[in-house]
């Protein structure tokens, strides 16, 4: 795992999970190697046809001088049609959106982003999936004793 959106969970219901290939510059990639990558405040957006992470932060390599890119910019995501499909039929709806979860390298090296379709949770959800978690650290604690 390079880099995990934390909130993403705590604040959607998680529906479905796709994996997307990532198109990055070679900067991109060997600072994505180093752990520099931000997923906080970043959400995927289908335009003309193709699948687009917004808000991703990926830090200048150091050593990339003139070659690196805008860290901010939109980068492209990978996925077959039938996929970008499903995904703007699902997102017509009402409610729903697309968001990742983490990046990581596959068994390959290759830079691969786990991205869902999620509907987000009302601030009662929250405190319910709170609650169920720490009453799940206390049960585990009991057995540990």
């Amino acid at each position: 795992m390079l880099a995990v959106n934390k909130s993403a969970r705590h604040d959607y219901f998680i529906e479905e999970i796709f994996e997307a290939g990532l198109v990055l510059t070679g900067t991109e990639v060997k600072s994505l190697r180093q752990g520099k990558v931000s997923l906080g405040e970043s959400y995927a957006r289908i335009l003309d046809g193709e699948l687009f992470i917004i808000g991703m932060n990926i830090k200048p390599y150091e050593q990339g001088n003139r070659f690196n890119a805008d860290p901010m910019r939109t980068r492209k995501l990978l996925l077959h049609k039938k996929e970008i499909r499903q995904l703007r039929q699902e997102t017509k709806r009402e409610g729903l959106t697309i968001v990742p979860l983490n990046i990581y390298l596959n068994d390959r090296g290759i830079a691969k982003m786990e991205i869902a379709l999620a509907r987000g949770k009302k601030l009662y959800d929250k405190r319910d999936s709170i609650a169920e978690r720490d009453a799940e650290r206390r049960i585990q604690r009991t057995r540990l004793k």
